[in-house]
């Protein structure tokens, strides 16, 4: 093992990586070498930061930690701290449970974890991180927690309510991070529309965003989970009028049937969502959505679940994923709904529901054959070089692959224009027909 190295892995969500980043920078103004997420880790430190929002990730929170307790037993590992999510809600389990880790930090103990390895936390060095990501983009955690009740979630649970960050800290950091190369911005929340309510009275996501957007250097922004509920529809307007907010909207709405989305406690009806596709659509031409599904819920029957299949059918959302129904302890749904879908079921709907997906995918897909769009290069692979368009997030959406031979010169965080000669169900094939320094 190394002294003064620390192996930090990060699970779960893009803000999760955030708070890692932010570690990262504290730690190594300790002077301790910070490595993230190593195929080979050697450090005598290991910090584990877990996910605990639904089952699966649960599992591998504990499969992870398990594995580090392994080479803690090995004499490879001297100290094992385990932070985050499931540390923040299962503590005294864990700390029963796994006796091996030294110590349990919740979702919000940076300062803790900074002190009690002998190291001054420096406040004022939050809107500071040491990127894991391409040097090009970054993800911007805008607030944490959320208000919302959704029956099904555990999220507020583990965060608490919305903490929104004002829009001075946030313009800082965006500059901080353009200084640094950064020419792209994932916007993260656990839910963004709801933004600046808790500090400013008023939804203030439109106005950061238009603040944002002029920024000096800033490419790309990207915004990811939205509600659908209270959707501030000025916030089309800022989407329509900057080139650099990239026309792509991450807005989870779990079901379409009327009965489902009562018992989730969603606050949004049936119709008001086909009203608000038909107006993001109208307001913003060209954009592409991405949303999320749940299968499974406590009292989906096959009317409910055909409801949603013909609405996946109508709006042929550009992105999509969808998760099987598992019970998650302390929510209302845990509490008081019988999680009564067969397992079987669930599995089977989840395999139609991405099926139709899959087919929807690849027709836009290859509605994007013998386009001209923007690309951004995000790393070099085998023969190709990978990138995205606007309307593709990094790590969850389709890439476009360039062969190095046509490249003229392109490196990753180039921008350039492709022509797209060919599509499978998920991925771009294509030329480039010009290269950029900055953003198309």
């Amino acid at each position: 093992m190394k002294s003064r190295t620390i192996d930090i892995i990060t699970l779960g969500c893009s803000k999760n990586l955030v708070d890692s980043e932010k570690l990262i920078h504290q730690l190594e103004l300790g002077g301790y070498s910070v490595t993230h997420d190593s195929d080979n880790p050697e450090g005598e430190i290991a910090i584990v930061n877990t996910c605990g929002f639904i089952g699966d990730a649960k599992e591998e929170s504990i499969d992870t930690i398990l594995g580090f307790v392994k080479r803690k037993q090995e004499g490879k590992l001297r100290r094992l701290i385990v932070m985050g999510c499931l540390s923040e809600r299962y503590r005294k389990e864990l700390q029963d449970e796994l006796p091996e880790v030294d110590c349990f930090y919740g979702k919000f103990d940076w300062e803790q974890i900074v002190t009690d390895l002998g190291q001054t936390f420096h406040a004022e060095e939050m809107t500071n991180r040491r990127l894991t990501t391409p040097s090009h983009y970054a993800y911007l955690k805008i607030s944490e927690g959320c208000n919302r009740h959704c029956a099904y979630c555990a999220i507020p649970l583990i965060t608490g309510k919305q903490k929104s960050r004002t829009i001075e800290d946030i313009l800082t950091e965006v500059e901080t991070l353009v200084k640094k190369g950064v020419v792209e911005f994932q916007i993260v929340a656990q839910e963004l529309t709801a933004y600046g309510t808790d500090i400013y009275g008023k939804q203030m996501i439109a106005e950061l965003i238009d603040r944002i957007a002029q920024v000096p250097g800033v490419a790309w922004i990207r915004l990811h989970y939205a509600y659908p509920a209270n959707f501030p529809l000025e916030l089309l307007e800022v989407m329509a009028r900057h080139n650099n907010v990239c026309k792509y909207l991450d807005i989870a709405l779990q079901h379409i049937s009327d009965n489902q989305l009562q018992a989730m406690r969603r606050n949004f009806t049936s119709k008001q969502t086909y009203e608000l596709i038909e107006t993001i659509r109208r307001e913003v031409p060209g954009i592409h959505l991405r949303t999320t599904f749940m299968v499974g819920y406590p009292g989906e029957s096959d009317e409910d679940f055909q409801q949603l299949l013909d609405f996946v059918k109508w709006a042929k959302f550009e992105r999509m994923g969808a998760f099987a129904y598992s019970e998650e302890e302390g929510t209302y749904s845990a509490q008081h709904l019988k999680d009564d879908v067969p397992d079987e079921v669930k599995q089977a709907r989840l395999s139609k529901l991405m099926r139709l997906q899959q087919q929807i995918s690849a027709d836009v897909q290859q509605g994007k054959v013998g386009k001209q769009l923007p690309v951004v290069i995000d790393r070099e692979e085998g023969d190709y070089l990978v990138g995205r368009t606007e309307y593709d997030s990094p790590e969850v959406d389709p890439e476009v692959l360039i062969r190095k031979v046509d490249a003229l010169g392109l490196r990753p965080g180039m921008f350039c224009r492709a022509y797209i000669e060919s599509a499978d169900d998920f991925d771009l094939y294509a030329d480039v027909i010009k290269a950029s320094n900055c953003g198309a």
